[in-house]
């Protein structure tokens, strides 16, 4: 569990920023270069290429250099990662609430009538 537990620490690093968000959800589409990456973030190449760094480091995005081009592309395995995790914590909330609805409604028919 101490590994998964730093990929997702990692995971969640890499998206918590809007310029990294705006990556991966460019490369939902299919593979781009990084110029293509670039043109609608209001940063320098450099910049760009440091937030790859972050996602490629989480596992998010490969890149792969074909002559003078870079082409990345998203990793769906490290996205079901974060899926798993969050329908684990989805489910565990589901049943608690559950079991408090369940509760409330044993304890609203036990309740006698004040008669108002």
């Amino acid at each position: 569990m101490p590994n998964q537990s730093a990929s997702l620490d990692f995971l969640f690093n890499a998206l918590s920023d809007p310029a990294r968000r705006v990556i991966v959800e460019r490369l939902s589409r299919g593979p781009a270069s990084v110029s293509e990456l670039a043109k609608p973030l209001p940063m320098s190449l450099p910049s760009v290429m440091q937030h790859l760094g972050v996602l490629e480091a989480a596992g998010l995005v490969r890149s792969e250099k074909i002559g003078r081009v870079r082409t990345c592309s998203i990793e769906p395995a490290a996205l079901s990662l974060a899926e798993q995790w969050i329908n684990a914590r989805r489910t565990a909330w589901e049943h608690r609430l559950d079991r408090l609805g369940a509760y409330l409604a044993r304890s609203s028919e036990q309740e006698p009538d004040s008669g108002d």
